[in-house]
């Protein structure tokens, strides 16, 4: 006698349409990523969809959460597929969270310098910002004095070697950073100043935020100034503060690196001949 075969338990529609949500939410967030990084659309455009990947990612979750009830209740099938859904929205959620809690943390500004009272001006910039980006002019006393509360760190880099050493070590680190550089001025002895303007990206996103480096001093001593600014948004949410302290941290390890190399290189002072001591008084000398 045949067996009987006992029909498949249904799924639940909740939980497909969580998986099915929450799959599409990772699809247009890559896509978003992939756009604004190549230079397709502008970071607003980005941001738009982004957010809504990230929406989709929201309601996927809320489905599945809804389908474990009917799941419960009706004995469907689905569960795998509502697991997923949470696992991929949480994932997908989760950095997005943690800049939620960096924008709560810090101050809502976007513009970061060492010399809040000088700060190193953009020129090269000033030509790429629009009217719908943040204005080249920096923000003033206010943005300063949240600066110095949140980010009391970010100060000038004073080193122990001439500027022109200072500039070139400043100038390789941006290149080896893949930063864009727009203009590089080495400095000049009491005519000018050292300068090197430069296009960051972001980590994830890549949207592009601008710097500029300032060198003076004198023959043996160099002082560097950084300003890190975003285009877009009155939040930064700590971005530019971290690229000047890497940037610095980095700058000067590379700096005593090469001082050290040079000090091996340099040769061994020559030790003097051991000179006879003296004869002592009331010693015959000895004859010839």
């Amino acid at each position: 006698m045949a067996r009987r075969r006992l029909p498949d338990e249904p799924n639940s529609k909740l939980a497909i349409w969580s998986r099915r949500l929450a799959l599409f939410s990772v699809v247009a967030a890559l896509i978003a990523v992939i756009v604004v990084r190549a230079g397709l659309i502008e970071a607003l455009p980005g941001m738009a969809t982004f957010g809504g990947a990230l929406a989709f990612a929201g309601l996927g979750i809320l489905l599945a959460l809804a389908s474990f009830v009917t799941i419960w209740r009706q004995g469907l099938g689905g569960l795998g597929y509502a697991v997923t859904a949470i696992a991929v929205g949480g994932l997908l959620l989760a950095y997005p969270a943690y800049l939620g809690y960096q924008a709560y943390k810090l101050p809502p500004i976007y513009d970061i310098t060492t010399d809040v009272l000088d700060p190193p001006a953009f020129d090269a910039v000033r030509r790429l910002r629009s009217r719908n980006t943040n204005p080249v002019q920096y923000a003033g006393l206010y943005a300063a004095e949240q600066q110095r509360e949140s980010y009391p760190e970010v100060t000038p880099l004073e080193l122990s070697v001439s500027p022109k050493a200072a500039y070139d070590h400043a100038l390789a680190l941006v290149n080896k950073r893949r930063w864009l550089v727009l203009d590089a001025r080495e400095p000049q002895p009491k005519r000018r100043d050292g300068r090197i303007e430069a296009v960051a990206r972001t980590p994830v996103m890549g949207f592009r935020e601008d710097v500029v480096i300032r060198i003076r001093g004198g023959d043996e001593e160099a002082r560097v100034d950084m300003r890190s600014s975003s285009r877009y948004g009155f939040h930064d949410l700590g971005g530019n503060a971290a690229r000047i302290r890497g940037f610095f941290e980095t700058l000067e390890e590379n700096i005593d690196a090469t001082l050290e190399r040079e000090e091996r290189r340099r040769p061994a002072p020559k030790k003097a001949p051991p000179q006879a001591p003296p004869a002592k008084k009331g010693t015959p000398q000895a004859k010839r």
